[in-house]
């Protein structure tokens, strides 16, 4: 029996790539191929599900898969394996969005956007999950491509809400004044300095009593304090909400309180608090970067421009137009059905199949 085994650098809970790569396993196994996960770091929970990636012993028939994300030793050890090696590529960060705010995070981003494009020599196919993905593969030199969605369980989007914050969110909407939500680590690629600008503008011009929420531990400390001065300076402290990295619960209670999603970020390679939002049954206002157009595909307003006083235009359309917001609420259910996980797992499947037919030819 062949195997697919996967290698990942982190493998933690409450993780896109994690969730994704544990899919992918089950999904192999039910092909009927042995699949096991290598992980260079691994959360505490999910150790019983993982093995060091040093640990890993070759036998006839191994295909190799590489969860890519950023720069790591995994990578540079798939380098000088000679097993066939297919690479998922879920996109790494530019180094230019982290170089200025921390410099060593940058490297490491640089490293692992050299890590991918050097394992286009070994690799025998890239997956991608979004064609933004794909496209960067090709520019690579990666000579065989698909796209193959993440592989989401939406039933993980449904927690049963943290009662205190959803009760604090919903005294605030009794107050007045529109609920603006954002949901991703601090960083500079999500560009939350211009989710306050663009909350400035919309309060001065339509709604002096709105708020913005921020769900999301800080990946990048520097950037991190420089936006809390920003916001400490322009006057909007009591307005903006830092609430953290938080539990699954509190997570669902802000998507529940919330009124708008707002994504202003500068380059996501999937982003899937969109499908969260989507879920949710929450509108979304989305600056057109990277992959953000393709994940939405008409189940929000792009905007070409992240121009505070454009964005508070737009908010403004969603948050008093009543038929527009069913709209958009009704296109958000219409797109969730495209990344439903039958339909997703079936996709990989069927990549994984024509690849492995491919190898043996």
């Amino acid at each position: 029996m062949s195997a697919v085994h996967q290698f990942i650098p982190s493998f933690v809970s409450r993780d896109a790539i994690g969730a994704h790569t544990l899919q992918v396993r089950s999904v192999l196994q039910e092909m009927g191929l042995r699949s096991e996960v290598f992980a260079e770091n691994t959360s505490p929970d999910l150790e019983p599900h993982s093995r060091p990636y040093e640990s890993y012993r070759p036998k006839p028939g191994d295909w190799l898969l590489y969860q890519a994300s950023t720069g790591s030793k995994v990578a540079e050890y798939l380098l000088g394996r000679p097993e066939p090696q297919i690479v998922n590529y879920h996109n790494v960060t530019p180094a230019s969005t982290f170089g200025r705010w921390e410099p060593r995070l940058a490297d490491e981003m640089a490293d692992g956007r050299r890590q991918v494009a050097k394992l286009a020599s070994v690799a025998r196919h890239g997956l991608a999950v979004s064609q933004y993905n794909e496209a960067e593969l090709k520019e690579m030199g990666y000579r065989s491509t698909s796209v193959t969605p993440l592989l989401l369980d939406f039933s993980t989007f449904d927690h049963d809400v943290d009662r205190p914050t959803l009760d604090w969110l919903s005294r605030l909407r009794d107050r007045g004044g529109a609920s603006i939500l954002f949901v991703g680590r601090i960083a500079p690629n999500k560009a939350q300095h211009d989710l306050v600008k663009a909350l400035i503008a919309y309060r001065t011009l339509y709604d002096p009593a709105a708020r913005l929420h921020l769900v999301g531990g800080a990946s990048s400390p520097a950037y991190f304090d420089a936006l809390r001065r920003f916001v400490g300076h322009t006057g909007v402290r009591d307005s903006v909400d830092f609430a953290g990295s938080v539990s699954d619960a509190v997570r669902s209670s802000y998507f529940r309180g919330a009124d708008v999603l707002l994504c202003l970020s500068d380059h996501e390679g999937f982003c899937v608090p969109l499908l969260e939002a989507m879920y949710n049954g929450l509108p979304i206002v989305a600056y057109a970067s990277s992959a953000i157009p393709e994940t939405l595909q008409g189940a929000g307003i792009l905007l070409d421009s992240k121009e505070p006083v454009v964005v508070a235009a737009a908010l403004h359309r969603v948050l008093s137009d009543e038929a527009l917001r069913s709209r958009l609420v009704e296109a958000g259910r219409r797109r969730l059905a495209d990344f439903s996980l039958d339909r997703t797992r079936r996709t990989f499947a069927e990549a994984i199949s024509a690849v492995l037919a491919e190898g043996a030819g």
